[in-house]
């Protein structure tokens, strides 16, 4: 009997040990068991709102400085504003020189009447009195050509900024599961040394080891992927903001809640990419009018004179108006009904346009306010989980109650659960970035 107590000794001492890192592990677990709020970084403290917004807004800044593509829709838009000035000045008087330096002949029923050499000089001044609206009708064509290019450039500037924001939104979420991830694959190292501590006392619990084994490796595997989307995100982002980029803690606090439907409906109107269909419409409604002011009447002030010298040395000049009324011009007919059709085509665009957009925003609301009405039920449900693992850990550690496949079962599904909030959060703040680039725009939004 006392032979068998001995040989009971170094298993006892063993179980020992395994409990005094079962109770390491418990403390590891409630050392990380951070409740994920919003308001909250991931070691619980509170953020700096206003930083965050300030680090949103340089990176948009930057982007807007760093990108060649808004650079060349700029230039396009100044180069519209320039046809403009090009489309006014036909309302100015146009004077024009010509000379000539030669050696002529003239002959008349045969009979030569100068030959030798010949200068000859020559100015001509017309103006326009009268074009039945077409120089006007062009000038309004090009300068809505110059708003919508306008447009365009801030609608480029808006893409360029959602696009920005919706990189340093994504780079938050996978630095935040990274962390989910990292935590777990702690608390599946801290189970798995304290089940090789069990397995050196009781060889019969080595398929529970081989078990936490597996989730840990599941656990790295999940936090490498993550790590590997973070750094892709980060080439993508400085692309646009460049190579320093600033901390991305603090982005739920920004985009926390989405503006009121009622309000980005209103704003639909005027937003840039509407805006732009709008002057593209009235672009060709100006262009059809002056396409049928061709068939008016054309009067113009005219006067030349010429002077030449050496052989058949003359001086002549002409002052008055030329009228000029087209009869017949058939083409001219089918080109009046184009752009009118053109015209027409370009207002229901705008329309089709609106309509989508406002169904649009409709929709994105509802994303949003979904996404977030998941994380606050997710939030709720992470409690009842976190009490769920920690009586599931204290069953098995100290009664016995439970297997550990049930342990390894409720540490996986919380850390699914604080996964499941990640996305739920960031879907949230995802649409709420596109409301406001479908409103006001982000940038404005950021200021």
């Amino acid at each position: 009997m006392k032979f068998h107590s001995l040989r009971l000794l170094p298993v006892c001492a063993a179980l020992l040990a395994a409990s005094a890192m079962l109770g390491a592990q418990a403390r590891c677990i409630d050392e990380d068991n951070v409740e994920m709020r919003t308001g909250s970084n991931a070691n619980g403290m509170p953020i700096d709102a206003g930083a965050a917004r300030a680090n949103l807004q340089n990176m948009v800044n930057e982007a807007h400085r760093r990108s060649q593509a808004l650079g060349a829709v700029r230039l396009l838009a100044e180069a519209a504003a320039i046809d403009v000035d090009e489309a006014r000045s036909g309302h100015w008087p146009q004077l024009t020189a010509n000379g000539f330096i030669g050696t002529t002949e003239t002959k008349v029923a045969d009979v030569e009447e100068s030959r030798g050499k010949q200068g000859r000089v020559g100015i001509t001044l017309s103006a326009p009195l009268f074009d039945g609206g077409r120089t006007t009708q062009l000038t309004d064509w090009r300068k809505n050509l110059a708003e919508a290019a306008r447009l365009g450039e801030i609608n480029a500037q808006e893409q360029v900024a959602l696009q920005t924001v919706s990189l340093a939104i994504e780079r938050s979420r996978y630095r935040l599961q990274a962390q989910v991830y990292q935590q777990y694959a702690r608390k599946m190292s801290c189970l798995v040394e304290a089940l090789e501590t069990i397995v050196r006392a009781d060889r019969g619990r080595t398929s529970e080891l081989v078990q936490a084994q597996k989730n840990l490796q599941q656990a790295e595997i999940s936090q490498a992927q993550t790590l590997s989307m973070v750094r892709q995100v980060e080439t993508r982002l400085r692309r646009f903001v460049g190579d320093a980029l600033p901390p991305s803690e603090g982005l739920s606090s920004v985009l926390l809640t989405p503006p009121p439907l009622p309000e980005v409906l209103a704003q639909a109107d005027t937003a840039p990419d509407i805006a732009q269909l709008s002057a593209q419409a009235l672009a060709a409604e100006a262009l059809s009018r002056s396409v049928s002011a061709a068939r008016m009447p054309q009067v113009n002030l005219v006067a030349n004179g010429n002077q030449v010298r050496g052989a058949g040395n003359s001086a002549n000049w002409s002052a008055g108006i030329n009228v000029s009324v087209p009869l017949f011009n058939l083409p001219a007919g089918h080109a009046v009904d184009s752009s009118q059709k053109r015209a027409a085509a370009a207002k229901l665009q705008r329309a089709d346009a609106l309509e989508a957009r406002k169904f649009r925003m409709t929709e994105v609301h509802e994303q949003a306010l979904s996404s977030f009405d998941r994380a606050r039920r997710v939030v709720e449900v992470l409690r009842d989980s976190d009490r769920v693992r920690n009586f599931t850990l204290q069953q098995w550690q100290q009664l016995g109650r439970r297997s550990l496949f049930d342990v390894m079962a409720s540490e996986g599904d919380h850390y699914g659960l604080r996964v499941a909030y990640v996305n739920a959060l960031y879907d949230g703040q995802q649409s709420t970035a596109m409301l406001w680039s479908l409103g006001s725009g982000v940038r404005q939004r950021l200021q």
